[in-house]
């Protein structure tokens, strides 16, 4: 006679941890809130599921870009920390960012004017 094991299938795999669509897609961005936003907003009635993906993929690829040429802009002037002003050098000297931003009407970092001292 058989054991009381009969038709179980025992498997020691570890279970895997659950992990988040930013997780999967190895994003810093967050899929699930731009997949909520576009099922909220109605511009579509169907989405792929890579839809969410791409679209936060995108900023994230645009910030990445900024701060490494901001980095640099920093680097070049004996900085360790990024300030806005190397941010507003990093945009205005590369020529696609600032196609990109174009009509952006975001503060500029302002100059504070030097007082000159007689």
């Amino acid at each position: 006679m058989m054991s009381g094991r009969r038709g179980r299938c025992y498997s020691y795999r570890r279970r895997k941890c659950a992990l988040s669509h930013s997780g999967r897609a190895e994003l810093q961005f967050p899929v699930s809130l731009v997949e909520r936003l576009l099922r909220e907003s109605c511009h579509a009635q169907h989405l792929s599921p890579s839809t969410p993906v791409f679209l936060a993929g995108v900023p994230e690829y645009l910030m990445a870009n900024i701060l490494d040429i901001a980095g640099k802009e920093a680097l070049s002037n004996h900085k360790m920390r990024i300030t806005p002003e190397h941010l507003q050098r990093a945009l205005d000297s590369n020529q696609h960012l600032s196609y990109l931003l174009e009509g952006n009407t975001s503060s500029r970092v302002h100059q504070t004017p030097q007082v000159k001292e007689c």
